[in-house]
This record gives C-alpha cells, sequence and structure tokens, in this order.
C-alpha cells in the first residue's frame, strides 16, 4: 500500500511540474501580456484649448476604459500614426491605420495612446476600438485626446484585440 501512494504522488508530481511549465509557455502574447507601445511624436503645435461646448462634444466622443478581453495579437499591427490636431471640437488626435495580417476575422480591436508632458510624465490614455475587423482588412482609426494640445509634448501607441 505504501508503494502505490509514492507511486501516485510522483506521478501527480510529475503532472503537475508539466502542466505548470506548458502553461508557462503558452502565455506569450496570451491574455494578461502587457501591449509593446511604438513612440510618436507631436512636433510644435500651435493650437487653441477647447470652448467648454467644445470640451463637452469631445468628452462624448472620447474613449477612457479599456477593455480587459484585449491582448496583444501577432497578427494585428499599427501601418501608420500621427499626432492631428483638428480644427473643430475633436481638437487633440492620433490617427493612423491598424491593419489585420490574418485571414481570421479579428471580434474587437483597441488602439490605446498614452500623452506625456515635456518632463515625461504621463498626462493619460485615451483610445479607440472597432468590432468584427474582417481578416486581410485594415481600419481608420482616430484617438481623441482630451488634453490641450500645449500641455502634449510625445505620445506612443499600441494596438490589442480579441480573437474569434
Amino acid at each position: 500500500m505504501l508503494r502505490s501512494t509514492c507511486s501516485r504522488r510522483r506521478v501527480l508530481t510529475v503532472v503537475g511540474a508539466g502542466a505548470t511549465a506548458a502553461l508557462a509557455g503558452c502565455n506569450d502574447g496570451g491574455v494578461g501580456s502587457e501591449p509593446e507601445y511604438e513612440a510618436g511624436s507631436v512636433g510644435s503645435l500651435d493650437g487653441e484649448n477647447r470652448s467648454a461646448t467644445e470640451m463637452t462634444a469631445a468628452e462624448s466622443l472620447a474613449q477612457q476604459e479599456t477593455n480587459d478581453g484585449v491582448t496583444p495579437l501577432e497578427a494585428v499591427t499599427i501601418t501608420d500614426h500621427e499626432f492631428v490636431l483638428e480644427s473643430d471640437y475633436r481638437g487633440s488626435t492620433v490617427q493612423g491605420t491598424v491593419e489585420n495580417t490574418s485571414d481570421d476575422r479579428i471580434e474587437l480591436l483597441e488602439v490605446r495612446v498614452r500623452v506625456y508632458d515635456d518632463s515625461g510624465a504621463q498626462l493619460g490614455q485615451f483610445l479607440d476600438s472597432v468590432g468584427d475587423l474582417a481578416g486581410e482588412a485594415s481600419w481608420s482609426f482616430q484617438v481623441v485626446i482630451l488634453k490641450p494640445p500645449s500641455e502634449i509634448t510625445d505620445y506612443d501607441i499600441s494596438v490589442l484585440g480579441t480573437p474569434t
């Protein structure tokens, strides 16, 4: 009886260690992994702050709540991005294009932009999202930044998604 208990414990130990090692290897790019951000520059700006009415309109369009169900995906790339100062209520924005390079549909995509001041302090994080991007398709995004253009020096950007 003692012999079968030891064998059972040994089997359970080996199986447990193997499962832990296998799961650790599967986490690369999976849920919970940190996104990689690409740097962007703002350049010199000569823009005005939004009026109270424009700020209200911009706040209704801007997204700041991230989705916990998105993760970095190898099949999704940012093909281009730039800081654009719009002359209407949108004001400070980051605009660009994301491409789904796989044949598979992506259920949800989220572009995240973090903005910084001249001392390197993060001023906020803003995003744009879209649902249901077909395989081999692209999406033009526009992230509305709620900070005044005079405060923003740099930004960085990342794209995350949820595969089907």
